[in-house]
């Protein structure tokens, strides 16, 4: 009887995790290394390495929980996986709480023990990408669109939720006239337009923005440039 190889991963997967469960030894030398979250945009993902010298069999199961919780969840999408990350947006979704994840690596001759992660708050530990910005030219003079990253979180309306819901952000936006910055405007996330006035006519300008992280200061690296000539 033909049997697909998928059916035989997933067959395989399930004893492994099944054996996870009952008597494979525990075996440091299969320990991932360097577990830690890595987060942009609210985009919380657990990073780690492999060990050296780790088998070709090896899988890993993850674990997370609320901070002071003493029940460990499992990770559905990332059980018996191979890949070195298992991203956990929705279930550190709230980004007041702390957080907590575990990782532990399975392979036939055992399993490691679990290593866990520095404790983990999506609102201080985020980093911001710069926002996107769309410049249009009026009498007034040059008018600032700002458009805010966009976190992997999901509304009502199945759209992705703006950092700025989340979070409260200024973003800066840079004049840049001849290769040098000429003035810094800024906004609250709450704005989404900034007009900037008193330019020189038949002039090329060209603007940049970052995104700020306060209090803490934490700036984003800056978006390209996007010019424009006034009339």
């Amino acid at each position: 009887m033909f049997v697909p190889a998928t059916l035989l991963l997933l067959l395989c997967d399930l004893v492994l995790l099944s054996c996870a469960n009952s008597t494979l030894p525990f075996l440091d030398d299969l320990a991932p290394l360097k577990v830690e979250f890595h987060s942009l945009n609210f985009r919380n993902v657990l990073h780690w390495r492999q060990h050296p010298g780790a088998p070709e069999d090896l899988q890993y199961v993850v674990q997370y929980k609320v901070y002071g919780e003493k029940q460990w969840s499992d990770a559905k999408l990332c059980q018996a996986i191979h890949d070195f990350q298992c991203d956990l947006s929705q279930e550190t979704s709230d980004p007041r709480e702390w957080y907590y994840a575990r990782v532990q690596a399975i392979s036939f001759k055992g399993m490691s023990p679990w290593i866990i992660s520095s404790r983990f708050h999506p609102r201080w530990d985020t980093t911001f990408s710069p926002p996107q910005i769309r410049l249009n030219l009026t009498e007034q003079g040059i008018v600032v669109h700002i458009r805010p990253p966009r976190s992997p979180l999901q509304g009502r309306k199945q759209n992705r939720i703006a950092v700025t819901k989340l979070q409260k952000l200024i973003f800066r936006i840079y004049l840049i006239h001849n290769g040098i910055d000429k003035d810094t405007y800024e906004t609250d996330g709450c704005s989404k337009k900034v007009l900037i006035k008193a330019l020189s006519p038949k002039t090329a300008y060209c603007l940049q923005a970052v995104t700020v992280t306060p209090p803490f200061g934490r700036t984003s690296t800056r978006s390209p440039s996007t010019c424009i000539t006034t009339a």
